[in-house]
């Protein structure tokens, strides 16, 4: 058992305090007239935010496992391929990779897409696909999980590249196939390295997923962004959306660490 004083000083002050202005600000804003309306108004984006947030880290997990999976590969082409996307990708920000995707790849897609289906459009299988089709929110869908799915990557492949070799040569003994010692003996020991770096790259998305309101999404930003517009209520306005967002990251990062301990115990066990 540790000694009170190391206990005292893990005790999780900062989330009382927080937890207490968080409480506050609650209150304030459900006795407030116009906090309440500048709330009401922000928080309708709340669906779009978390619906965006998932959906990309989702897809760029995926993404990310298949190009860390290349990464390691025998193939000395998928290795470079996979260095190449990842160091390309890491080098454009993602503000700029939102407007690419949403106003030049999109546009790409779409024109490559009616050329490889031409001749079943004109067999009147396939109606042609326009620019207009692809919806604005979808594109920053895509934006975020090309731009994550690099880092992501780098973090599957140290988590990976962490497991001890010797348990992978004893598989390799038991007859075990790549595909059966990854499932059975790798990934399940990786994942706990993986889980804290993967979490903070969640609660970062959430953050960045911001950026899809200069695409006119809907999401808390943009909500945001109409309200202080229209009302000139700037100070309220911003002051809501950043609670709002402190909330959401705040509470994920808990459940997260949360999440951690519990894996931690049972490893332990």
């Amino acid at each position: 058992m540790p000694p009170a004083s190391t206990s005292k000083a893990d005790f999780p002050w900062w989330l009382v305090v927080a937890v207490t202005i968080a409480i506050a600000v609650a209150v304030f804003v459900a006795t407030s007239n116009l906090y309440a309306q500048v709330f009401a108004t922000v928080a309708k984006g709340i669906g779009v935010t978390i619906f965006v947030t998932v959906i990309a880290f989702v897809l760029a997990s995926a993404m990310g496992l298949g190009i860390a999976l290349m990464g390691m590969s025998g193939s000395r082409w998928l290795r470079q391929i996979a260095r190449f996307y990842v160091e390309i990708i890491r080098g454009v920000p993602i503000l700029v990779l939102l407007f690419w995707i949403a106003f030049a790849g999109a546009p790409a897609f779409v024109a490559a897409w009616n050329a490889l289906t031409a001749p079943l459009q004109s067999a009147g299988l396939f109606g042609e696909l326009l620019v207009r089709d692809v919806s604005l929110l979808w594109r920053a869908i895509m934006a975020l999980t090309i731009g994550y799915s690099a880092f992501i990557s780098e973090v599957f492949r140290a988590g990976i590249q962490a497991v001890e070799k010797g348990q992978i040569e004893a598989a390799k003994a038991l007859g075990l196939t790549r595909a059966q010692r990854f499932r059975l003996i790798v990934f399940p020991q990786a994942i706990r390295t993986i889980l804290p770096p993967l979490g903070n790259d969640f609660v970062a998305l959430v953050k960045d997923s911001s950026l899809v309101s200069v695409l006119g999404v809907a999401d808390i930003t943009q909500m945001g962004k109409v309200y202080a517009a229209g009302s000139f209520r700037f100070f309220e306005t911003y002051s809501i959306t950043a609670y709002i967002y402190l909330i959401l990251t705040v509470g994920l990062s808990l459940a997260l660490r949360a999440l951690e301990r519990r894996l931690r115990r049972q490893h332990e066990e």
